[in-house]
């Protein structure tokens, strides 16, 4: 029987990938649901089948009311004894027809909301994307949304009240949800990832998987196997990103810790999980790309006399609630516990595992084809530096720097320099060495025994301005000429030199203006003839080494960003500077930087 009763009702969406299915579970989300529904729907899942369990607010019978619709499934969680909720739903939907049938599925919960920044932020358009690199996955990392602030509860959509987020590199953040082209036969469906299943293992089945991550490139072989979260190497957000809701207001966050969560953990909802979850370093306005859509599909659902009523019961129960908690003293010290914990800077936040890992146990459970991977990995990692040309990490967050909010911090002391331990500009491995007080240690130590009395350097793309600075504090002879266009980088610069009390003047030289022109580099050098030239701006590319004059600077320095973004294609580069009479490669430490000279070693 057709149960649609109005012509604005949204109609159940048609890929070309065939079906694609979000599977989710719930727990009294009534005041979210439908726009959880509708977001997911404008992004361009088929089907939604959601698992619920012991709901009291009438989440499960808007879910069935959408099923009559043809707009989702929803299915019963039946819990066996000793069995959490949230797995027990991922073995129900295992042989759910509605899943097995699925031609891919992404596995996720009431407050994630798949964002997509590839081509049109459309699903088709995202699986177009990665079947066109030959892949039959992508592993889509968390973003972290915090309350930005908020307090009050507000009937507003949640992906469009919450735009401020955590840093992009901010590592205790990256767990994943994994959009796979799913085959029942070979795949077990899991919370972060799936598996593959036995029988398939010792196959040529795996050699047929290619994952990729958030940004369009390949995943490591590892993660065929295991693991449920980004490393470094993995994380990227370019295409597509979990935004991950998980406390919203602080009002929200209390109706949350009212009616628990969907895995039962006790206590969960407490000032140290908001102290982790509340970060708002950047805005991201993402989501706004989807509103209009979104704000139709939701009024369309509200059409329907059923779902309004369940919908605006759900809302107004969570309210009434709230009303009263509101009215006692407990709540002055609920909002004052967590505007403490929104204090702490994201350097000191913890996130510490459900349990540590045991090396011993995870090589147990491994498959001979894991184990065989692991070996691999392992004999790669016994060669030389040398044999394996280690790529540098970033020290600098990839991208624009977003410096719009003014989250709290800290400042540490490197070498000369007080450095704030910054997540909006420093990746997560360079924040450890800002804060141990190593950050570029091991250039610092070295540059001032290539300068001598009276030396010249000119720094191009000079970051946050610290090897200069440095500089500038320890050897007031030498003349520096210090470049950096990128404006949030030059604005933090000119911070940082202010705290340090270095002021641009006499022989420190301070430009925004970029040299993107080859023939502007080369001018900047001939007018500056600097004995030491670090080029730390991306842009640089090996025709700006060509258009250099003789005589060239005795020491040429591929710096930072450069570095780190020239690495893996330093052929091209070598063979400019070879040309220019960079023979020696000076003892720098390459995941730094690398460094040649025109001058005998021993002179260098």
């Amino acid at each position: 029987m057709n149960v649609r009763s109005h012509p604005a009702l949204p109609q159940k969406n048609v890929s070309r990938h065939g079906k694609v299915t979000a599977v989710s579970m719930m727990k009294d989300e009534g005041p979210f649901v439908l726009e959880w529904v509708a977001h997911h729907l404008t992004v361009g899942f088929t089907d939604l089948v959601v698992y619920t369990n012991d709901c009291s607010d009438g989440t499960d019978d808007m879910l069935i009311r959408l099923e009559e619709l043809g707009l989702a499934h929803h299915r019963r969680n039946v819990i066996p004894k000793g069995i959490k909720p949230q797995p027990s739903a991922i073995k129900h939907a295992q042989v759910e027809p509605q899943v097995t049938d699925s031609d891919w599925v992404l596995v996720f919960d009431a407050d994630e909301f798949l964002s997509i920044r590839h081509g049109d932020g459309s699903l088709d358009g995202l699986i177009d994307g990665i079947e066109a690199q030959g892949a039959n996955g992508m592993v889509i990392t968390w973003r972290i949304f915090g309350s930005g602030g908020v307090v009050d509860w507000s009937r507003d959509f949640v992906t469009e009240q919450y735009l401020c987020a955590a840093p992009p590199m901010w590592n205790k953040g990256w767990g994943v949800k994994t959009l796979f082209r799913f085959d029942p036969e070979a795949w077990k469906l899991g919370i972060h990832r799936p598996k593959m299943k036995n029988k398939v293992l010792d196959t040529d089945y795996p050699n047929t998987i290619k994952w990729l991550n958030g940004s369009g490139r390949e995943m490591e072989a590892y993660f065929k196997f295991r693991g449920w979260r980004s490393i470094v190497r993995t994380v990227g957000y370019d295409w597509a990103q979990m935004n991950h809701y998980a406390v919203k207001s602080i009002d929200s966050y209390a109706i949350r810790k009212f009616r628990g969560n969907v895995n039962n953990k006790k206590d969960k909802y407490n000032d140290g999980y908001w102290s982790l979850q509340d970060r708002n370093e950047v805005r991201d306005e993402t989501m706004l790309r989807y509103s209009d859509r979104r704000r139709a599909i939701f009024e369309g659902l509200l059409t329907d006399p059923v779902l309004h009523r369940l919908h605006f019961a759900a809302v107004e129960r969570a309210e009434a609630r709230l009303a009263e908690f509101k009215g006692t003293p407990e709540y002055d010290a609920f909002v004052a516990q967590l505007r403490a914990a929104s204090a702490v800077p994201i350097t000191r936040v913890e996130a510490r595992p459900p349990q540590e890992r045991d090396p011993e146990k995870i090589a147990a459970k491994m498959s001979d084809v894991e184990k065989r991977v692991g070996l691999e990995r392992a004999a790669e990692k016994e060669k030389t530096a040398e044999a394996r040309m280690i790529a540098p990490v970033d020290a600098y967050v990839r991208g624009k720097p977003d410096l719009s909010q003014s989250p709290p911090m800290e400042w540490h002391p490197n070498h000369t320099m007080e450095l704030p331990a910054d997540p909006r500009l420093f990746t997560p491995p360079a924040l450890l060495n800002v804060e141990a007080g190593k950050f570029e240690r091991n250039l610092a130590r070295n540059l001032s025994g290539l300068l001598p009395e009276g030396a010249v350097l000119s720094e191009v793309g000079a970051g946050v301005g610290f090897l200069s600075g440095h500089l500038a504090k320890t050897r007031p002879d030498v003349t520096l000429y210090v470049r950096e266009p990128d404006e949030a980088l030059h604005r933090s610069l000119t911070a940082i030199w202010a705290r340090n009390g270095i002021i641009p003047g006499g022989r420190l030289h301070l430009s925004a203006e970029p040299l993107a022109d080859p023939a502007a580099l080369a001018d900047h050098v001939t007018g500056t003839a600097p004995r030491v030239l670090i080029l730390g701006d991306p842009a640089i590319t090996p025709a700006h080494l060509a258009a250099l004059a003789a005589p060239v600077p005795p020491v040429l320095i591929l710096n930072a960003r450069l570095w780190c973004e020239v690495f893996a294609q330093l052929d091209s580069f070598e063979a400019v500077l070879a040309s220019l009479g960079y023979r020696t490669r000076l003892p720098l430490d390459p995941m730094l930087c690398g460094a040649w000279t025109t001058l005998a070693e021993k002179g260098a």
